[in-house]
């Protein structure tokens, strides 16, 4: 039960930590996956796919196919929209930080 309820609230901050960097260069599904473990997120690719769609679909993110090593490879960058969402959540989490931090 814990477990479902923190994977809840952890997918808005995987959300974040994906437009954080996808505003400062593309990113592509791996080099995310690997970011993310280094966090300490453990999610599978199988997880991390749906976001990224998902999140293009709303208009957060814009997917560019790029040709590497004669393989496809789809590179995600913020959208105008993404920025003003990262901005607006960056704000959020600041003001909760500040409230829960002692």
């Amino acid at each position: 039960m814990e477990d479902k309820i923190l994977r809840k609230l952890f997918l808005g901050f995987i959300q974040i930590h994906i437009l954080h960097h996808a505003k400062q260069h593309p990113i592509f599904g791996l080099w995310m996956l690997e970011e993310l473990k280094e966090h300490g997120y453990n999610i599978s690719a199988g997880t991390l796919y749906p976001i990224l769609h998902n999140m293009e679909k709303d208009g957060l993110l814009f997917k560019e196919d790029r040709n590497v090593e004669g393989k496809i490879r789809k590179y995600y960058s913020t959208t105008e929209k993404g920025e003003a969402v990262l901005v607006e959540a960056r704000n959020k989490a600041y003001e909760l930080f500040k409230e829960i931090k002692d």
